[in-house]
């Protein structure tokens, strides 16, 4: 928690100025990145990877509806789960929202989880979402992609998670991976990997955890132990 700063009016707007100038900054470096994060190499997708949707089996080219690219968001649902991740539940509550956004600029979105389609619908359907949340129960596309680590995973194991060896402690982990299709070139409809995000990489899209940053206590979570121990499902609290 931060420390109380009492002070006058005018001792607010002298240091508001200079913590303008850090915040110009920092925009200045998110846009950069950005850039950086746009010019990273495309891979090519030669798995034939197919989920489990409301319409049917489809492969990942077809995730992409009408658009030529593709976001994908890793939530932590096991086939053996009892529900979603109390966390991912956190991010997903943003998403409803933006997907029309993401649409118009030609971005379609997608979570996906391993459990069985059979066990992610009574969970969205409790939670109340409407996005397309489809399986890869039957694939090895969350291997693939670090967010899962089978069944006999256990927390001191050590796994490849983002992008180093470390400890996990459960067998599903979170992310975001983000995927473009070659409509126009000599590969027409061939499907690339270009970015993939986890950990505290993915704080950048919650937004309700950029209003507590705003906030005089912030996220006011505990720093040690599990500091998301306050968190519940929406419908929980």
């Amino acid at each position: 928690m931060t420390t109380q700063n009492f002070g006058s009016r005018e001792d607010w707007l002298t240091a508001r100025k200079a913590l303008l100038d850090r915040e110009k900054a920092l925009s200045r470096e998110h846009d950069a990145l950005a850039q950086a994060r746009r010019a990273l190499p495309w891979v090519k997708i030669e798995t034939d990877y197919v989920f489990e949707t409301e319409n049917g089996n489809a492969g990942l080219g077809d995730l992409f509806g009408d658009h030529r690219q593709l976001i994908v968001q890793h939530f932590m649902l096991g086939p053996d789960w009892e529900q979603g991740c109390v966390s991912c539940s956190f991010w997903a509550d943003n998403f409803n929202g933006t997907i029309a956004h993401l649409n118009a600029r030609n971005i379609a979105f997608k979570v996906v989880s391993r459990a069985p389609l059979e066990k992610i619908l009574p969970f969205k359907q409790r939670m109340g979402w409407t996005f397309d949340w489809v399986s890869s129960f039957d694939g090895s596309f969350n291997e693939d992609f670090n967010v899962s680590f089978g069944p006999d995973h256990k927390s001191e194991d050590t796994v490849f998670y983002n992008f180093r060896d470390t400890n996990f402690p459960a067998d599903e982990a979170p992310g975001a991976s983000v995927f473009a299709k070659d409509d126009d070139g000599d590969d027409d409809g061939a499907v690339y990997h270009t970015y993939s995000t986890y950990g505290r990489g993915l704080d950048v899209l919650n937004g309700a955890y950029a209003y507590m940053d705003l906030a005089p206590f912030g996220r006011d979570e505990v720093s040690e132990g599990h500091k998301m121990g306050w968190l519940r499902h929406h419908d929980s609290y």
